[in-house]
């Protein structure tokens, strides 16, 4: 014991004689050596200003970069795509309709690539691929000085073929600054992984399986097929230029749409070839020389249900993805995990939807065309078209590289050969692309939703009329049009919440309001009734616009807003009187939830349709955005009063031709609305297991109909809901729908509603009178000339006098002493 304690006694005197002979003059140097540095830079206070200058952006590199690595997909992650298992979406019957893959449409073996294609790749794409580990520093470090320096967001290239890999499986992500370096730190970081994972002949079959081409397809096979009818491995060295080729700009250089280009940019990539010594010389001039041939094949359609729905499904399951962990701790992977989503979605219902959407669009759109004749829909309004055209990727691709607005005109201007949609399956067309914008614009669009107002689940959702030409979905919450008279309901809720009495007769008359500017504003009605007085339920079955003005102003616009709020909508609305008509921009699918808080007695449910997750090893979550419990957003007898309102809506208001145009009888509760000029059609309607929202209108609002008496939501929308309803009843699955009916209203509520629609006063009558006795003898003599037809008042008068006939001969039948 005293030997060791002497043995720790003597490495401890070694040890401090160490630090006295070398650390501490050594410590003592360095301090010396700061403390002159700091002395120097006291006196040159310019140069440490540099030095702090460029330490900044070091640092924060450094910072960003650490950021990226810790934040980028792990090995093992990455690892699981030689094992991927694609994740599939499932309807609530069952139905498989859709599938999320690496590697989509036809994936091919290395073996089974044509050696050319691999040449062309390599030679045009990454001439260093097998000598590097993931990133070309050089090419890299320009791009960065590009961004950084000259401040060019849009600068490409630097990327090596495994960097492209890792943006097709990790798309790119939109950050507040800076997106452009991130995005390319990011997949670096990725490819550097990769390459430590996989060979270089699987990150290339990766590559070439998952590449976009032109005319939507994916992967190097469909690409063969899709342009020469032939498979991968059959490709010549001229096909395979033409195809790698592309990959530049998959439109531009499109050898269908543009030949001439896509010749050029062949050439390019067989020199290119030639170049890195993968192609002979006289080979490569005869190439060069050759026309270029397509052969096309048929272009894959997706005949599989909903795809505007799964376009925006895949959007918000990449998010749940990122936002949640595997039980390792790592994010699920859309692409390669595996899962199982089953949504809400009732195929059939789907089905029937989609079908009522085509069946009414190609009746409309005839109206459309006739309507406007051998005129076009923007006449006057040039702007439509100048608008349309900045908007698509091809005029921005053309001035990114730095033609002039009149060259871009000029090079939109020439024909090329391209698919035109058309209602009997589109045809193909030699046309400009201006002549193909043109083409297009003159289509009316539609949006569809159906939801359960006591679950929230989404059962149906049609974003347009034809996917493959129109991509932009009208059922989303970022697509907002104005919403007319189908904001009416909300307003008379309020209304009644704030103690108006239903049976109260309110004059139709106009009035003046100053709006927040200081502008005056006087609603107009659709109709010539201004002496007549209604009562809110003959105000909404007429959708009497004045009427709904003076509601709000009641009601008040704040609470009104608040309600709306409370109802589902999450819309800009502004404290504006003309919100009572709609005014506000609100997506069909808030609306549609407003709608099914009435049919839920006044609680609100948010949509949802994913109603479950399941993983490879069981784990399930439930109701993914549901709200179990709701909020109540207004009383029961409130929506009770307003839902029995919109059923007089059907009964005899603006949505009666439901009932006696297309024979639904079901119990609907419903309302029509129209934008101002007619740019939107609008219908919402309840049954007590399902809420239905319809819209209808161009893509461009200044696109439509000029006459309100094709324009209106009752021409346009609700024709689509009729459709719909009509193939649900004749469904005998669906009785549980069709033939559901609302509660009755209890006599407390009964009493509320026991007056008629309107009143009018003596004078009124006898002027209405005297003019229908004189329309009434044009009618009747024996004359040529034509009635005019029946005014509004009118039209009030007759119904008036009917019920008055109707109630004179059941009090004619009525037994003595019977009341």
């Amino acid at each position: 014991m005293h030997s060791s304690l002497a043995r720790v006694v003597e490495g401890y005197r070694k040890i401090r004689s160490f630090i006295n002979s070398r650390i501490r003059p050594l410590r003592n140097d360095i301090g010396s050596r700061l403390s002159g540095l700091s002395t120097y830079l006291k006196a040159h206070r310019k140069l440490r200003s540099m030095l702090i200058i460029a330490g900044v952006p070091f640092l924060f590199l450094l910072i960003l970069m650490s950021v990226v690595y810790y934040e980028s997909p792990g090995k093992k992650t990455l690892r699981a795509f030689r094992n991927a298992i694609p994740s599939e979406v499932y309807t609530s019957d069952g139905v498989l309709i859709g599938r999320y893959f690496v590697q989509e449409r036809t994936p091919v073996k290395y073996e089974d690539i044509s050696p050319s294609v691999i040449d062309a790749a390599i030679a045009t794409e990454d001439v260093r691929f097998f000598n590097h580990d993931g990133v070309d520093y050089r090419s890299l470090g320009r791009v960065l000085i590009k961004s950084i320096l000259l401040q060019n967001e849009s600068s490409g290239g630097g990327s090596t073929i495994t960097q492209q890999l890792a943006k097709n499986i990790f798309p790119r992500r939109e950050y507040m600054v800076l997106s452009m370096i991130i995005n390319k730190l990011r997949e670096a970081v990725i490819a550097g992984r990769l390459e430590s994972i996989y060979s270089k002949k699987e990150i290339l079959t990766l590559y070439l399986n998952t590449i976009p081409f032109g005319d939507n397809t994916y992967g190097i096979q469909a690409a063969a097929q899709r342009f020469f009818s032939c498979d991968a491995k059959a490709l010549t060295a001229d096909q395979a230029a033409v195809l790698i080729g592309m990959l530049k700009a998959t439109h531009n250089y499109n050898p269908r749409l543009f030949p001439k280009q896509s010749r050029t940019r062949r050439n390019v990539v067989l020199a290119q070839m030639k170049k890195y010594g993968l192609l002979a010389k006289d080979r490569t001039d005869s190439l060069q020389k050759l026309p270029l041939k397509l052969k096309l094949g048929e272009l894959r359609k997706d005949e599989s249900i909903a795809p505007y729905f799964r376009d925006y499904l895949k959007t918000e399951l990449q998010k749940w993805c990122e936002e949640n962990r595997k039980a390792d701790g790592t994010p699920y992977n859309l692409q390669t995990d595996g899962l199982k989503i089953y949504t809400t979605i009732d195929s059939k219902l789907q089905r029937y939807a989609e079908r009522a959407v085509v069946r009414q669009m190609t009746t409309l759109q005839q109206q459309f065309f006739d309507h406007w004749g051998k005129e076009e829909p923007w006449k006057g309004n040039e702007s439509v078209i100048t608008d349309a055209i900045k908007r698509t990727g091809r005029y921005k691709n053309l001035r990114q590289r730095g033609l002039s607005e009149e060259e871009v005109m000029r090079e939109l201007g020439k024909p090329v050969s391209m698919r035109l949609f058309t209602w009997d399956g589109g045809k193909q067309a030699k046309v400009s692309p201006i002549d193909s914008i043109k083409h297009h614009l003159q289509y009316l669009n539609a949006g569809f939703i159906a939801m359960e107002p006591a679950t929230g689940k989404i059962k149906a959702w049609v974003g347009g009329i034809d996917h493959d030409y129109f991509q932009y979905d009208h059922v989303k919450i970022s697509t907002k049009r104005q919403v007319g008279s189908v904001f009416k309901p909300i307003v008379y809720a309020q209304a009644i919440e704030e103690g108006v009495s239903p049976c109260e007769f309110i004059p139709a008359g106009q009035q003046t309001y100053i709006d927040e500017e200081g502008q005056e504003w006087t609603p107009r009605n659709s109709q010539y009734d201004y002496p007549v007085q209604y009562s809110m339920r003959g105000a909404l079955a007429y959708s009497v616009n004045t009427v709904s003005v003076k509601l709000i102003s009641r009601a008040g616009i704040d609470n009104t807003i608040r309600l709306a709020r409370n109802m589902g909508i999450q819309s800009e609305i502004p404290d504006v009187p003309s919100i009572a008509l709609g005014s506000s921009a609100i997506s069909l699918v808030e609306m549609t939830a407003a709608y099914a808080c009435l049919a839920n007695e006044g609680i609100t449910k948010t949509p949802f349709f994913i109603a479950a997750i399941e993983d490879r090893e069981g784990n399930i979550y439930k109701n993914i955005g549901a709200d179990e419990t709701g909020k109540r957003a207004l009383s029961q007898e409130t929506a009770q009063l307003v839902r029995h309102m919109l059923q007089t809506v059907v009964h005899e208001g603006t949505a009666s031709r439901l009932r006696w145009k297309y024979g639904v009888y079901n119990d609907v509760a419903a309302k029509t609305g129209t934008t101002q000029a007619n740019a939107d059609g609008w219908f919402m309607a309840m049954t007590p297991k399902l809420v239905m929202g319809t819209w209808v209108g161009a893509d461009d609002p200044r696109i439509r109909f000029r006459h309100t008496l094709l324009g209106q939501g009752s021409n346009t929308a609700l024709p689509v809901a009729a459709y719909f309803l009509k193939e649900v009843n004749n469904d005998p699955s669906y009785k549980e729908i069709s033939r559901a009916r609302f509660p009755v209203l209890p006599p407390v509520l009964s009493k509320k509603l026991s007056c008629d629609l309107y009143e009018l006063d003596d004078n009124l009558l006898l002027q209405i009178e005297k003019s229908v006795r004189a329309r009434d003898s044009v009618i009747h003599a024996d004359t040529l000339v034509a009635p005019p037809p029946e005014t509004f008042l009118q039209t009030l008068y007759n119904r008036k006098r009917k019920i008055a006939g109707m109630l004179s001969e059941t009090n004619d039948d009525t037994e003595p002493g019977m009341n």
